[in-house]
C-alpha cells in the first residue's frame, strides 16, 4: 500500500498543448514516456464502492496491465491525498484474490463486482525536479466512457514523487499564471460515475478535515463548491460563504478585482461554464490556496 498526493487541474482543450509546452520548457523539467491508456473501472450494481467514495480499476498500457484500488482519501491544500493498492496482472480480467488484505475486502460481495465505466486517454509524462520536491507531471487528454456516452477528459495531474509537498502547489499556482486552468476536486472516478447516472455522496468537508478547513472554512466550501457545478454544469451557490473575507485575501494576493469579477458573476447565477477558458478563475483559486498554505 502506498499514498497518493496530486493535484488535478481540468483545461480546455485549446489549453493544453500550451500548458504541456511551458511545462517542457521549465528547466527543471525532463520530459517522460508519452502512453495510451485503457481503464476499466469496476463497482457493485448497488455503486458500493461509489458510496465509500473509493474506486477500483484495471488499467492496460501495451501489453502490461495494472490493477488499482484507491481509498476515500481527503483534502489537503488544494491536493487530494489517498492510500493505493496496485498489482501487476497476466491480461485485463479483475483479479479479485488480490483485494482480500484492502479494505475492500470487508462489507462487499466481491462476486458482484462489474465494468461501470472507462477513462481511455494518451498521457504525457513531465518530471520536474527543483531540489526541493520530485514532480511527475501528467498531461491527459481523452474520453470518458459509458455505454454509448462520451465525455471529453483534459487534464494536468502534479502527483508528489519526494520531497516538499507545498511545491505541488507551488507548480500548479505557477503553471495558472501562464494558462487558464481550474482547479479540480472531481476525480476522474467521479466523473465516470457521474456520466453513469451515479449521484455521488455529498462531501463533508467541513464536518472532517479538522483546523485546516476551519481556519479556512469558507474557502474550501467555495472550491468543493465550484467543482460540483462543474460536474454538474450547473450555477454556484454562495450561501454561507464570507466573500468579503475571502475578497481580502484575495487583495493580499494581488487577486482582488479578479475575485471581486469571479465573485459578482456568480452572484448573479452565472453558469461555471462561463468562466471556463479565463486565467482568473485558476489564478483565484490557486492564489487562495498558496496563501493559506504560506499562512499555516
Amino acid at each position: 500500500m502506498a499514498q497518493e498526493l496530486e493535484i488535478k487541474l481540468s483545461l480546455e482543450p485549446g489549453d493544453l498543448p500550451r500548458a504541456l509546452d511551458w511545462l517542457r520548457a521549465r528547466p527543471e523539467a525532463a520530459q517522460g514516456s508519452r502512453k495510451s491508456l485503457v481503464n476499466r473501472y469496476y463497482d457493485t450494481p448497488g455503486a458500493e464502492l461509489n458510496h465509500q467514495k473509493a474506486a477500483l480499476r484495471v488499467r492496460q498500457s501495451g501489453d502490461q496491465y495494472i490493477q488499482t484500488f484507491k481509498t476515500r482519501g481527503e483534502f489537503v491544500n488544494g491536493a487530494h491525498r489517498r492510500e493505493e493498492w496496485e498489482w501487476p496482472l497476466c491480461g485485463p480480467s479483475l483479479s479479485l484474490e488480490l483485494l482480500a488484505d484492502t479494505p475492500l475486502g470487508n462489507g462487499i460481495n466481491l462476486a458482484r463486482l462489474a465494468p461501470v465505466f472507462e477513462t481511455n486517454f494518451t498521457r504525457q509524462i513531465v518530471m520536474l525536479d527543483d531540489g526541493e520536491a520530485l514532480i511527475e507531471c501528467a498531461v491527459d487528454s481523452g474520453v470518458i466512457i459509458v455505454g454509448d456516452h462520451q465525455k471529453p477528459l483534459h487534464e494536468v495531474e502534479f502527483e508528489l514523487k519526494s520531497g516538499d509537498s507545498s511545491r505541488l502547489l507551488v507548480w500548479a499556482d505557477r503553471l495558472a499564471r501562464h494558462c487558464p486552468v481550474f482547479l479540480n476536486l472531481i476525480s476522474k472516478a467521479e466523473q465516470g460515475y457521474f456520466l453513469a447516472g451515479v449521484r455521488m455522496p455529498a462531501p463533508a468537508i467541513i464536518e472532517n478535515a479538522g483546523d485546516q478547513i476551519s481556519k479556512h472554512g469558507d474557502m474550501h466550501r467555495l472550491l468543493h463548491r465550484l467543482s460540483h457545478a462543474w460536474l454538474e454544469h450547473g450555477a454556484v451557490s454562495l450561501e454561507g460563504i464570507d466573500l468579503l473575507l475571502l475578497r481580502r485575501q484575495a487583495k493580499a494576493c494581488g487577486l482582488e478585482q479578479a475575485f471581486s469579477d469571479l465573485a459578482e458573476y456568480l452572484a448573479k447565477g452565472g453558469a461555471l461554464g462561463g468562466l471556463l477558458g479565463k486565467p482568473e478563475l485558476g489564478q483565484c483559486q490557486l492564489g487562495l490556496l498558496v496563501r493559506a498554505q504560506s499562512n499555516r
